[in-house]
């Protein structure tokens, strides 16, 4: 079978995984050239019928996480089937799977059944909340988006909790995951033994809240909804300006100085309620009509050019069509075609390996003939 190129090229992944986490974990890998085998049920990958939107009658939620990648469907409840399973994990440098803890083992395609048979494999699970007493849990990101105390964080101070607009912890788990599968692999170099790297949903989030259960599990502090407000930086929000809204940041106390001077108010750091970050937070209600002031005064456009150029950091809140434009324009080139279907170009950027574009997301089996025959030899 062709072999994709880039850094990981030469690296078989069999991808049993399915709707977000584990799909977007093995596109990242496939972008970066590894062999990847999609793994699908009859019915196939639950986000194929994710719609709408849709392109050319395909969920674009599928398309979004499942191109560089080859589809076999299999039954494993079939002997022959499961028998082309079982063969493909023994061939594999990867396996990453997010069936219920156990889920597998009856097809002898858990972590223990699929090491005697392949000892370097690199085994990946990801669950909702562990093997263990979480183990019947449904791993779904809105479920722990609530449980972690994301919720709790998002949103108005009076208002209902929200969740977060995408699917947050599933994302930051499939990453997590990449981290653990690459460092078994660099493992597996020097020891020649592969392993079993586990990720859940709870402990990634619990990981990504970062300051906020640092904030607790170090300090004490349960964190509270404060709206578009930071608990330890002020400004860092949304200000109002002539013509809406404008995210205005002062990350340190130099930040502050240009800020005010370009707004015409240079007195504001020499007063004592203002001067270092701890006193502006602190007095955070009294220094925002100072501010509003002057930027009710002039448009978010108009700020936007005058204060990036004196080194204030500051952002229209755009749509996703305005994020896509402004990447855009800056060089960023973020959306790649595979196989003409248009997709968000992979995040990373290599020196002399870059992430290749081949495969569009493959229809279900698509290729289930080819790797059947593959398979057999």
């Amino acid at each position: 079978m062709t072999q994709h190129r880039g850094p990981l090229e030469g690296l078989l992944v069999a991808d049993f995984s399915r709707i977000l986490a584990g799909p977007y974990a093995t596109m990242l890998l496939a972008d970066l050239g590894a062999q990847v085998i999609k793994v699908e049920g009859p019915a196939g990958d639950d986000t194929r019928t994710w719609m709408p939107p849709v392109r050319d009658g395909v969920s674009t939620y599928y398309l979004g996480i499942n191109r560089n990648k080859r589809s076999i469907a299999l039954d494993l409840k079939d002997p022959g089937d499961r028998a082309a399973a079982q063969e493909l994990a023994r061939r594999a440098d990867v396996l990453i799977e997010n069936f219920k803890p156990g889920g597998l083992a009856r097809f002898g395609l858990d972590y223990e059944s699929v090491a005697r048979a392949n000892e370097r494999v690199i085994y990946a699970s990801i669950t909702g909340f562990g093997a263990g007493k979480g183990a019947d849990l449904p791993g779904y990101d809105l479920m722990v988006q609530a449980i972690s105390g994301l919720m709790s964080l998002t949103g108005d101070p009076d208002g209902s909790p929200y969740r977060a607009g995408i699917s947050v912890f599933d994302v930051m788990t499939g990453m997590h995951a990449n981290i653990g599968i690459l460092a078994a692999l660099h493992h597996r170099e020097q020891s020649g033994r592969g392993q079993h790297v586990e990720v859940n949903l709870l402990s990634s989030a619990l990981s990504g809240l970062v300051n906020h259960s640092s904030g607790y599990v170090a300090g004490g502090t349960v964190p509270y909804r404060m709206g578009n407000a930071h608990p330890s930086l002020f400004p860092y929000e949304p200000l109002p300006v002539a013509d809406g809204e404008l995210i205005v940041i002062a990350g340190n106390d130099g930040q502050f100085r240009k800020l005010c001077q370009v707004l015409g108010v240079p007195e504001l750091p020499e007063d004592p309620r203002f001067g270092r970050n701890q006193d502006r937070t602190a007095n955070r209600e009294q220094l925002r009509p100072l501010l509003v002031e002057q930027l009710v005064k002039r448009t978010r456009d108009e700020w936007f050019r005058d204060l990036i150029a004196a080194g204030v950091p500051c952002a229209p809140i755009n749509t996703i069509d305005g994020g896509v434009a402004l990447a855009e324009e800056l060089g960023l080139e973020p959306v790649v075609e595979t196989g003409g279907v248009p997709g968000v170009r992979n995040p990373i950027t290599f020196s002399e390996t870059p992430a290749r574009y081949e495969l569009p997301p493959p229809g279900l089996g698509e290729h289930g003939e080819e790797i059947r025959e593959w398979l057999k030899n």
